[in-house]
């Protein structure tokens, strides 16, 4: 044995402290962006059924919310609205008085650092559930671009931080920046949902927010789930219309795609660990197959692995207290 040379990689695995001391990324719980369902009405605490853990809130339940996100030291959380009224251009989306604008207020009034998000998409508003225009069973994309725009301002003047857009329109980048910078928002980010695919993974969010899509499907805006070589054009093409940060969804069956975004662009890279890959582990955990808290953690520092700065996670209050050994 004397004889053999060989590398000892094991010697840096000795004690938990020393595997500390040379862990080349760590998680933390500033990593994360909790995402809250918004409902109007009062005293409504509604359970998704396919997300354990996910409720719909009235505004009431929705204070007592963020006060215990901010007791965990999570610094920010994004909202959807659920709206109690649809159309086809889906008004409420951009109403002065919508439910995401009014928990936006809210949130800024209670705890004025905490960095509120609005996703700015028009499907849970309208009454055909898609993120656009209808036109002959079509999703027009210019016309779509001046209501998503409409809907962007009026996050902004309710407060939001920062305008995150995840409709997948051509040009939505653009004529977001434009609208916000018009109206005096040159400072107020867009985090852009930069990369989306046409993924099955998003069934329980639909169930949460309302949005299924009453005919047809997304395909024609979202992307193909094959395709590589197409979220760097989509990504390239946000950059250029002033994007600050890059979403791609859905995270987990897209490391390889996160990891691209990062390695081809300087903007902050959020990763979005979907509904499907939430409840999956959930459902697994339940049944008493795996150890929730183990796989969460590895799940989510696989993220940060494949490039993410940022993860929005409905595990987020979960993993704080773990973080924090609670």
């Amino acid at each position: 044995m004397n004889q053999l040379h060989f590398r000892r990689n094991r010697r840096l695995r000795n004690t938990d402290t020393l595997r500390k001391m040379v862990r080349e990324t760590v998680l933390r719980k500033e990593d994360f962006i909790y995402p809250i369902f918004v409902v109007e009405g009062e005293n409504i605490k509604n359970p998704v059924a396919s997300m354990p853990g996910v409720y719909q809130l009235s505004l009431d339940h929705f204070e007592k919310e963020i006060d215990e996100v901010v007791s965990l030291g999570i610094p920010s959380v994004i909202l959807f609205g659920v709206p109690n009224e649809k159309d086809t251009v889906g008004s409420q989306a951009y109403a002065e008085e919508g439910i995401v604008q009014r928990a936006t207020r809210l949130a800024k009034e209670c705890h004025p650092n905490l960095v509120v998000i609005a996703d700015t998409c028009l499907c849970q508003y309208t009454d055909h559930g898609h993120c656009g225009v209808v036109e002959d069973g079509y999703v027009v994309n210019d016309a779509s671009l001046e209501l998503l725009t409409k809907a962007a301002v009026s996050q902004a003047k309710a407060g939001a931080d920062i305008i995150a857009p995840s409709n997948m329109m051509d040009g939505f980048v653009a004529a977001i920046r434009q609208g916000l910078d018009e109206a005096g928002f040159v400072n107020i980010p867009i985090m852009s949902y930069a990369v989306k695919y046409a993924s099955s993974y998003y069934g329980p969010f639909r169930d949460a927010a309302h949005s299924s899509p009453q005919s047809g499907d997304r395909k024609t805006y979202q992307m193909d789930s094959a395709n590589r070589l197409e979220a760097l054009r989509e990504a390239e093409a946000d950059v250029e219309e002033g994007a600050d940060f890059l979403i791609v969804k859905p995270a987990l069956s897209y490391l390889d795609i996160m990891r691209d975004v990062k390695n081809n662009f300087t903007l902050p890279v959020v990763a979005y660990n979907v509904s499907g890959e939430y409840s999956m582990i959930k459902a697994a955990a339940q049944n008493g197959w795996i150890n929730e808290q183990e796989i969460v953690l590895e799940t989510l520092t696989s993220m940060k692995r494949a490039g993410a700065d940022l993860i929005m996670t409905y595990h987020a209050k979960d993993a704080a207290r773990w973080l924090e050994g609670k």
